[in-house]
C-alpha cells in the first residue's frame, strides 16, 4: 500500500504538544512538563512508561520546541565511547557556539551497564547536556542511585480509549495515503482491545488490515476483519515483540499464583519468541524476592544461581536452569509479607526523614559524645538469657511501629514464633496478623 513510504506510526508521529495525544497529566495546560517546555528552564529527566505511549515522541517534540540540537543513542547498541563522543561534541558546540545544552536521548536506558550510566554523569551534572531517558523498566531498580538524584521522573500512562480513538480518527483522515482510500471504521474493539493502550500497536494493526483489503474500492473495519488479520499476519504483528510484556505479565502472575505448567508454558512462549533469557532469569529473581520472599528463603538463592548460570552458558543448554527454577517458584509457599515491610517503612521513612536515632542507639567514640548521653543505656542483647532484652529501637514517634507481619507459612510460622518469644507484645496472639 505505502511502498517505500515510512510506517504508519512514523507518518503520523506529531511535531508539536498540540498534535501530542495522551499524558495531560504532563503536557497539559499548567502541569509540570508542559511548565518546564514553555519556560525554556529544561532539566534532564526520565520518561516511564509502557511501549508506543509517546516517549520518544515527546523527546523529539521537546527539542523541536526549544530549538535544542538533538543526540539520540539506543542502550541497546551503544556503549561507553558513544555516549562519550556525544559528550565531547556537545561541549565543542558549547564552547564554540555558546547555545544551550545539547538534548542528549537514550532510549532503553535501563539497559545501560553501571559503566556507562557513570559516563553520563559528569556531563549531566556539569550541564553539558539535558538528559531525556526512556524506560519501560522501574528507573529505581535499574538507573544507578547517583544519575537518578540527578534527574527527575515522570510517569507515562496507557493511552485510553478516548486517545486512541483520536489517534485511530486523525490516521484515517491525514495520513497521506490512508486519507485516499474509502476507509470506514465500522467496529473499533478489537482494535483498541488487540492495541492495550499502545499507539505504536493501534497504527501497525491499522495499516496491516488496511493492506488486506488493497484492491477493495472500500474498507470496512470490523472486529471480526481485525480478528482475521492478525491471526493470518502473527508474524508482522509480533516481529519487534508487541507481546512481550504481555507474555511476561502472564508468567510473572503464574508464578504468583502457583501454576507451574502455565509458568512454564509461558517461559516456552517467550523462548520460542526469542527473548532474552536473561530478562527471564532477572524476573525470576524478582519473583523469588517479592512473592516468595520468606515462605522459601531459597528461592532467591536458586534464582540467583540460575541467572549466573544462565548467563554463563547461554542458550540452548540455559533452558533447562531456567525450567528447573520457573517449576521450583512456581511451586513454592508464597508471602509478600517483606515486600509489604519494606513499603510500609519507606512510607514511614519518607514522612520524617530527620527522625532522631535514639542516643542510646548512636555510637560514642569520643569523650564529648559520652558526656551528651550518647550510647548511655544502651543494652548489648547477647549479654542476656536468649540474647535477646527488650528495648526501644524505633525513633520518637514511631515506638511500637509494626512494619513486618508474618504471613502463614512453614518459615514464617517459625519466624513468628521466636517474635512473639521476643516481642509478645508486637507478635503475642493476634499480634503480627
Amino acid at each position: 500500500m505505502s511502498g517505500s513510504l515510512p510506517p504508519l506510526p512514523e507518518r503520523m508521529r506529531p511535531h508539536t504538544l498540540e498534535g501530542y495525544v495522551g499524558q495531560k497529566h504532563l503536557v497539559g495546560k499548567g502541569c509540570i512538563l508542559r511548565n518546564m517546555i514553555e519556560s525554556g528552564n529544561l532539566s534532564s529527566f526520565i520518561l516511564w512508561g509502557p511501549p508506543g505511549v509517546g516517549k520518544t515522541t515527546l523527546a523529539r517534540i521537546i527539542a523541536e520546541t526549544l530549538d535544542r540540537e538533538f543526540f539520540t543513542l539506543s542502550a541497546v547498541s551503544a556503549g561507553v565511547k558513544d555516549v562519550r563522543e556525544v559528550i565531547d561534541a556537545a561541549k565543542s558546540r558549547n564552547l564554540f557556539s555558546g547555545a544551550k545544552a545539547p538534548i542528549l536521548f537514550i532510549d532503553e536506558i535501563h539497559r545501560f551497564n553501571k559503566a556507562q550510566q557513570d559516563a553520563l554523569l559528569g556531563a549531566v551534572e556539569a550541564g553539558t547536556i539535558v538528559l531525556i531517558g526512556a524506560t519501560t523498566e522501574n528507573p529505581s531498580f535499574e538507573v544507578i542511585t547517583p544519575l537518578l538524584s540527578r534527574c527527575q521522573v515522570f510517569v507515562l500512562k496507557s493511552l485510553d480509549t478516548g486517545d486512541l480513538s483520536v489517534l485511530l480518527g486523525r490516521a484515517v483522515k491525514e495520513d497521506e495515503v490512508l486519507k485516499k482510500l474509502n476507509i470506514e471504521v465500522a467496529e473499533t474493539g478489537a482494535l483498541f482491545r488487540q492495541s492495550g493502550g499502545d499507539a505504536r500497536k493501534l497504527l501497525n494493526i491499522l495499516e496491516i488490515v488496511v493492506d488486506s483489503q488493497a484492491g477493495s474500492p472500500g474498507i470496512r473495519i470490523t472486529n471480526k476483519l481485525v480478528t482475521d488479520c492478525l491471526q493470518e499476519n502473527i508474524a508482522i504483528y509480533d516481529k519487534d515483540g508487541e507481546m512481550h510484556y504481555d507474555l511476561i505479565s502472564a508468567f510473572i502472575k503464574s508464578i504468583r499464583g502457583s501454576d507451574p505448567n502455565a509458568a512454564i508454558y509461558y517461559m516456552c512462549r517467550m523462548l520460542e519468541g526469542g527473548e532474552d533469557p536473561l530478562f527471564i532469569a532477572r524476573r525470576l529473581c524478582i519473583s523469588a524476592a517479592e512473592d516468595i520472599g520468606l515462605a522459601n528463603p531459597n528461592a532467591l538463592l536458586l534464582a540467583n544461581s540460575t541467572f549466573q548460570v544462565v548467563h554463563e552458558i547461554g542458550l540452548p543448554e540455559g533452558r533447562i536452569p531456567l525450567a528447573e527454577c520457573t517449576i521450583y517458584l512456581a511451586s513454592s509457599p508464597k508471602s509478600n509479607a517483606a515486600y509489604m515491610a519494606l513499603e510500609k517503612a519507606s512510607d514511614a521513612a519518607r514522612n520524617d526523614l530527620t527522625a532522631a536515632v535514639p542516643l542510646h542507639l548512636r555510637n560514642a567514640p569520643t569523650s564529648l559524645m559520652k558526656d551528651l548521653g550518647y550510647a548511655d543505656g544502651y543494652k548489648y542483647a547477647h549479654d542476656y538469657p536468649g540474647n535477646f532484652i527488650d528495648q526501644e529501637f524505633l525513633p520518637k514517634g514511631l515506638e511500637g511501629s509494626v512494619f513486618y507481619e508474618p504471613q502463614h507459612n512453614r518459615h514464617e510460622d517459625a519466624l513468628k514464633a521466636y517474635l512473639a518469644a521476643c516481642w509478645p507484645k508486637y507478635y503475642g496472639k493476634g499480634g503480627g496478623d
